[in-house]
């Protein structure tokens, strides 16, 4: 994996251990010379974990709509800054430009963020593995409610595992570095959806 996007809260949230897990994130992504895509921010946990990468000498490419760079929310010091009209153009360039996606903890937009990339992975337009890093059992509840679905028949089990889930940043890169999607069929080729 060359580069990873990351979705996260533009918050740092009520817990220091989101923001710490952003940083040890941040480092690793650098340690191990992957580049890291995200929204552009300079701050919450996007501006914690892309100033982690560049502390540690790595890329940070972020991708911002214009409407958002204009609130000052910008980050001055990133590797590349991609400016794009909309939200949704955002998400297809973060996407093209990455090999992988990580999702922190975050509120509305990391889980819209999060399930269109496992959206996408349903319906075959890519095969990248998608990881959540559960920092703090953040996610539980969510991990459970996607169980419910499964259970209810409502979701495919093959597809339920195409998000890998750690509480541990390298467990989950590791995780990333062997997965191997499932086999689906396209449903539909990309620039149809």
């Amino acid at each position: 994996m060359k580069r990873i996007v990351v979705f996260c809260g533009s918050s740092f949230g009520t817990e220091k251990k989101y923001e710490r897990q952003a940083h040890e994130l941040g480092a690793l992504l650098a340690q191990k010379n992957i580049g890291l895509v995200y929204g552009g921010a300079k701050i919450g946990l996007m501006g914690a974990v892309a100033d982690a990468v560049l502390k540690h000498q790595g890329t940070v490419i972020g991708v911002l709509p214009h409407f958002l760079s204009s609130k000052e929310v910008a980050h001055e010091q990133l590797t590349e800054l991609i400016l794009v009209e909309s939200m949704h153009e955002r998400k297809m360039k973060m996407s093209a430009l990455s090999d992988g996606i990580i999702a922190l903890p975050g509120g509305f937009g990391t889980l819209e963020e999060l399930f269109e990339m496992l959206t996408w992975a349903q319906l075959g337009l890519h095969q990248k593995p998608i990881g959540l890093l559960n920092t703090d059992g953040y996610y539980n509840e969510l991990l459970a409610f996607i169980q419910t679905m499964v259970d209810k028949g409502l979701l495919k089990a093959i597809n339920q595992r195409m998000l890998l889930v750690s509480n541990d940043p390298a467990d989950l890169l590791q995780q990333m570095e062997t997965y191997q999607a499932p086999e689906v069929p396209k449903w539909i080729r990309a620039g149809q959806e």
